[in-house]
């Protein structure tokens, strides 16, 4: 199954999902060595699959475990330009689903690196409170305190 990346136009249109791995009030984010931010675990939906189906493998794929989701807590539409070497400078029109995940008390992934593509990933826990820029940025002021509902956010960085 190919992922929900589509070619619009001179740009991109993507689909992606993100998980929300809390634990003793930090977050389960990514990075890589080209970025000097953090990121949710997650990745594209492929064609095929639900967006909870699509969360449920990114996490099985990036931490080695699976986890249920516990319900979706955020829909994101984000316009921004690329900047990993497949999607430079192109703009991209971005729908994200993020899923609060059921976490038990013992959870740890199995491995902190992963791959994704050619590029070496590392999962980090970080505090929403960390002087470090977050993707997607509301998790900076979301997260600190739980919410009932599905909120939507539109970031547009054209």
């Amino acid at each position: 199954m190919e992922d929900m990346t589509v070619p619009c136009s001179e740009g991109l249109i993507s689909i992606r999902v993100g998980a929300i791995i809390m634990k003793n009030g930090r977050l389960l984010m990514a990075h890589n060595d080209r970025e000097d931010y953090l990121y949710t675990v997650g990745g594209r939906v492929k064609f095929g699959e639900t967006a909870e189906e699509a969360v449920i493998r990114e996490v099985m794929e990036e931490t080695g475990v699976r986890l249920e989701t516990e319900r979706l807590g955020f829909i994101n539409e984000n316009y921004f330009y690329g900047d990993a070497p497949s999607n430079m400078g192109k703009l991209i029109y971005e729908i994200g689903y993020y899923f609060y995940m059921k976490v038990p008390d013992d959870f740890e992934p199995v491995s902190r690196d992963f791959m994704e593509g050619s590029v070496t990933e590392h999962l980090v826990w970080a505090s929403p409170d960390d002087d470090i820029t977050m993707y997607p940025t509301f998790f900076k002021t979301e997260l600190k305190d739980r919410h009932e509902g599905v909120k939507f956010f539109s970031n547009d960085e054209r």
